[in-house]
């Protein structure tokens, strides 16, 4: 099993996304993250998708998607040639004593505390997932008391990949 990110560009239309998850259950295929968003064209939305699979199931996955009507062009990103970034909002039980603690591991992550409460703190960080999952387990020593992760964004690098639809 390997995973693979694909970026989509679909038409920004009301039930795109429930027309590519549909496809996904339908053939039994697994959704690891999806994410999406309008493009700077609002007539297109981007779509990333992660999934795992061996060579054959992936490769359907992506003619499958592919043949999709709203869906103008699908690729993989290839870890060498992209830009991942993830988000993540930890909230955390932090009393005066625990603060100082996860401050430093805060700063060292180049994270935020965005919310400040008499007993928590809310923390955001952006990065890939290896950075997320090493922040995530310096926090072991605390109470995580709710987490939301946005899943994989991504880009492929330079200009040569860039899609135009007209």
């Amino acid at each position: 099993m390997q995973k693979k990110v694909f970026q989509l560009l679909a038409d920004n239309t009301s039930g795109v996304l429930s027309r590519i998850s549909g496809l996904f259950s339908r053939r039994g295929y697994n959704i690891e993250s999806i994410t999406a968003g309008v493009t700077a064209d609002p007539r297109f939305s981007r779509i990333t998708i992660v999934t795992a699979g061996d060579d054959e199931i992936l490769e359907q996955i992506e003619k499958q998607v592919g043949k999709l009507v709203d869906v103008r062009d699908i690729k993989e990103l290839k870890p060498e040639e992209s830009v991942y970034r993830e988000l993540v909002l930890i909230k955390v039980r932090a009393g005066a004593a625990q603060r100082p603690s996860i401050i430093a591991v805060t700063d060292v992550f180049r994270a935020k505390i965005i919310d400040v409460s008499p007993e928590s703190l809310i923390i955001e960080l952006t990065g890939d997932q290896s950075k997320i999952d090493a922040f995530i387990s310096l926090l072991e020593g605390h109470e995580i008391l709710e987490l939301a992760r946005t899943g994989i964004a991504g880009l492929g690098r330079g200009i040569e990949n860039v899609t135009y639809i007209t």
